[in-house]
């Protein structure tokens, strides 16, 4: 093969896109999906590839060292994708310890296994990668300057020099291992990349996370719980168009380099919910608005950030990435993919509490 490489929390919703475009596009690289099957990863994200001749599939905790090192021996890796995650900010106010172990130690473990693997090897870290996928929390928050205008809604956007200001426990887990990735390169010279991205949507997303909670609630005239007023905003990526993102920097980007990954696409929570509204009750036949009075306002979360705004100008510019589909495309396709499999949806969620509201 030509190349060997490991992606963490290939079981999961980004994660099992980013595995599939490898298999499907470089049939000369091995691809190794390392996954714990945690509640949000399946082995049913990815039941398409898992008979692929260049597809192998490792059941582990990243937080295991002794394992990490011996899949990288194994499989001789030499590029590690890494999305492997607690990434849900409800979860994280009730469990904060198991966002630190697994996001924190998890990411460490697998810099460690790495790290010893490719020093020992002749070519010492050339032609190797280890790509970090983080999160637009760990910038904190933006101030919302235009709410009732049309977006953007306000005049700041993240950008790859905006400071660190987590303030969830999710978020902070994440900026921590963050730094963990860049002290690896600064320390012992080891390439790496870390990219942030805003929130995704599409196909294969575990039904706690708001888009497809909602579209599931929808289809069986469940409450829609909404946080407050409904007036956080989020800049809303399509996850084929974060995949294809991760392909071109994970091949193309430089080493030591941030990339921001956003869709260009504000929305507030109250109006994106309305959007849902109106193409599920199209699709599924229901008369125009009438699921409009499952809407329920429910007690905000603890520490909600107001605004959330990706500027990708440095990737477009870099790399010549830009989102492919326009946000009512993408629901519009992403609504009938769920709408089309409810075996899945009824398969992932099977004896799993869908405890979120989204993220």
């Amino acid at each position: 093969m030509k190349r060997n490489i490991m992606i963490t929390g290939g079981a999961g919703f980004i994660g099992s896109h980013v595995v599939r475009r490898f298999v499907n596009n470089y049939p000369d690289y091995m691809i190794v999906c390392v996954d714990k099957l945690t509640y949000a990863g399946s082995l049913a994200n990815l039941r398409d590839v898992e008979d692929k001749p260049n597809y192998r599939f490792e059941k582990a905790d990243i937080c295991d060292l002794e394992k990490m090192r011996s899949l990288m021996k194994d499989y001789n890796i030499d590029g590690v994708i890494h999305l492997a995650a607690e990434s849900h900010v409800d979860r994280s106010i009730s469990d904060p310890f198991t966002f630190a172990r697994t996001n924190v130690m998890g990411t460490l473990s697998l810099l460690q296994a790495a790290k010893e693997f490719w020093e020992k090897s002749p070519e010492g870290f050339d032609g190797k990668m280890f790509y970090h996928i983080s999160t637009d929390e760990v910038y904190g928050a933006l101030e919302l300057t235009n709410p009732d205008g049309e977006p953007p809604y306000g005049d700041s956007f993240f950008t790859e020099e905006t400071p660190y200001n987590p303030h969830s426990p999710y978020s902070a887990s994440k900026a921590s291992s963050d730094h963990f990735v860049r002290a690896y390169h600064d320390t012992y010279g080891m390439p790496t990349i870390v990219t942030n991205c805003s929130n995704n949507y599409g196909p294969y997303q575990f039904p706690e996370k708001l888009i497809p909670l909602f579209i599931k609630n929808i289809r069986e005239r469940r409450a829609l719980p909404v946080y407050g007023k409904g007036e956080n905003v989020r800049d809303w990526l399509f996850v084929e168009d974060h995949a294809r993102a991760i392909d071109l920097i994970f091949h193309k980007g430089k080493p030591a380099s941030t990339y921001n990954i956003g869709g260009f696409n504000e929305w507030k929570n109250i109006d994106l919910i309305k959007v849902i509204i109106k193409v599920v009750d199209r699709l599924i036949g229901n008369p125009e608005g009438s699921s409009l009075d499952l809407i329920k306002y429910v007690t905000d979360r603890k520490g909600h950030d107001l605004r959330y705004a990706i500027d990708s100008t440095k990737l477009r510019d870099e790399l010549g990435w830009e989102p492919s589909l326009q946000f009512e495309e993408g629901i519009e396709k992403t609504v009938r993919w769920y709408l089309d499999n409810e075996e899945w949806v009824a398969e992932v969620s099977n004896g799993k509490q869908l405890e979120g509201l989204g993220k």
